[in-house]
């Protein structure tokens, strides 16, 4: 709870408030989780097959030049 109370002073909102948010984002990475879940499962039992990467293969990009010079 410590922690908390430093957290809320310095973000000037009340403990109340904290909690709220805290909630709700907790239950947003909640449903994320449980589609991340869901889709590891659907390709697990369904993988795709070689010619369906290769047609994507092209238009990954890993890394950005943008963020190589911070």
């Amino acid at each position: 709870m410590a922690e908390v109370q430093q957290a809320t002073n310095a973000l000037q909102m009340t403990r109340s408030d904290f909690f709220k948010l805290a909630l709700e984002r907790a239950l947003r990475q909640r449903k994320i989780i449980e589609l991340e879940i869901r889709d590891a499962k659907a390709y697990a039992h369904n993988p795709p097959r070689p010619e369906e990467i290769e047609e994507w293969q092209d238009e990954q990009e890993w890394v950005s030049d943008e963020f190589n010079s911070i």
